[in-house]
């Protein structure tokens, strides 16, 4: 396994629309295992293909307090939603920032798994969240594309303050 580069915000590449994988073959397999390393030591509780680079409909999940609930969708396609929640939701590409969205707060989600099985999952709650958060990634769309401009070019200015002060300490 490998630990695969996670992209940063604003990198046009999270902009890409990922592709329906064809087939699950042993690079499907393998990019599935080398993303939930990646996840684990990033730490994060879900990755989709696109944050690192790859643009194919992968997402791993992993919300568990104990890292031992792995979930893989492959070509995730929501079925069914329920009601609204707003959630604090931060992003491995957006390091260190939090910001409260609005998801469905129920989701029916058909897709397959790493060995190319389909199944149909309910999911509420923060997996229902994270679920919604990894497909976004996969159709070129961020948690923060859903904040009001003005929080928006807050957001900006606290990045920019923080890879300033991250050049700092490097020098």
């Amino acid at each position: 396994m490998a630990i695969l580069d996670i992209l940063y915000y604003p990198d046009k590449r999270l902009r890409t629309i990922a592709k329906p994988v064809a087939k699950v073959n042993d690079n499907v397999k393998k990019l599935v295992d080398d993303m939930f390393e990646t996840m684990y030591v990033a730490p994060g509780i879900g990755l989709a293909a696109t944050q690192v680079n790859v643009h194919k409909q992968v997402i791993v999940i992993d919300v568990s307090e104990n890292k031992d609930q792995p979930l893989c969708l492959i070509n995730p396609v929501i079925i069914a939603e329920e009601g609204i929640q707003s959630c604090d939701e931060g992003c491995l590409s957006v390091p260190e920032i939090y910001e409260t969205v609005q998801r469905f707060e129920k989701v029916t989600v058909k897709a397959m798994d790493q060995n190319g099985d389909e199944f149909t999952l309910q999911a509420d709650e923060m997996l229902s969240v994270c679920i919604q958060h990894e497909m976004d990634h996969l159709v070129g769309k961020l948690f923060v594309d859903y904040l009001s401009p003005l929080k928006l070019q807050r957001l900006k200015k606290r990045l920019l303050k923080n890879m300033r002060e991250e050049d700092r300490v490097a020098s």
